[in-house]
């Protein structure tokens, strides 16, 4: 398995022959405004520019799309991407609104049984989009997401945790999946007065606790205006946590490769 950050949420994965494009923001740097109400919503996003040509994200197999906030399915993925493409959604809410985008091949995941593709398998997982307390305030705004689990015989099991905290659905997943390898959204995004809505450096070592022999990639990372966490500040605190060997933190750009028990191939 081949897994390349590209920006954001957004990643590229080589697995079991296929492509797949994960949460698509292809937009040129700085051509939203920031999200309201939350840090530093006065710097436009997104905050760098996509570390490969737009046009290298086109030539996939499929798009897999967690969620619809505007930093994991922009306006400019929503034009640009080819209208053929199969679009996994993770609900039909989602898929619905997919498709009025122009996409002829929108597939809601199933959330029992899995969802195949070519000899994959993709599960769709539950997440929580900020604490218990940030969903009483403004969990209509939040709104549902998912994260997916990859499986093939000839694969690493993988699971991406999507835009949520660590809570009892990421234990679940955990360990029902039991992954190889776990891509937490890490970037600490932050709404003053209510906290995290996506895991910060403290989840990161909960997850790495409750999964140890899986090994873990950050990301989310330094791409959108309240995300507080940096690559060098996450660095410095795995390794005073003793977990750096087990957590990569991948530079835009960046592939990482991984056999199927999981270790990363340098």
């Amino acid at each position: 398995m081949k897994l390349t950050q590209i920006r954001n949420a957004t990643l590229l994965i080589d697995y079991a022959g296929k492509t797949l494009l994960i949460d698509p923001l292809l937009a040129e740097r700085g051509a939203y405004p920031g999200f309201a109400g939350t840090a530093n919503s006065h710097l436009a996003n997104p905050l760098v520019d996509l570390p490969v040509p737009p046009d290298t994200l086109m030539d996939v197999d499929a798009v897999i799309v967690t969620h619809l906030h505007l930093d994991h399915w922009d306006d400019t993925a929503r034009r640009t991407l080819p209208r053929g493409l199969p679009v996994f959604a993770q609900n039909e809410a989602d898929a619905k609104a997919i498709r009025a985008d122009g996409f002829g091949d929108v597939r809601p995941l199933d959330a029992e049984g899995g969802t195949a593709f070519d000899g994959i398998r993709i599960d769709r997982t539950d997440g929580q989009h900020g604490s218990d307390t940030v969903m009483a305030a403004i969990g209509a705004r939040m709104g549902e997401v998912s994260g997916i689990v990859l499986r093939h015989p000839d694969e690493p099991t993988l699971y991406i945790a999507g835009d949520t905290v660590w809570n009892r659905h990421v234990a679940a997943a955990l360990e029902t999946y039991r992954p190889d390898v776990v891509v937490l959204n890490c970037g600490d995004a932050q709404v003053p007065g209510l906290g995290p809505i996506i895991m910060d450096s403290g989840d990161v070592g909960r997850v790495a606790r409750a999964a140890p022999r899986a090994a873990i990639v950050a990301s989310h990372l330094e791409a959108v205006n309240h995300c507080m966490l940096s690559r060098a500040d996450l660095r410095a605190w795995l390794d005073g946590q003793g977990l750096r060997a087990r957590v990569s933190v991948p530079d835009d750009g960046e592939v990482c490769v991984f056999m199927q028990s999981g270790a990363r191939s340098r």
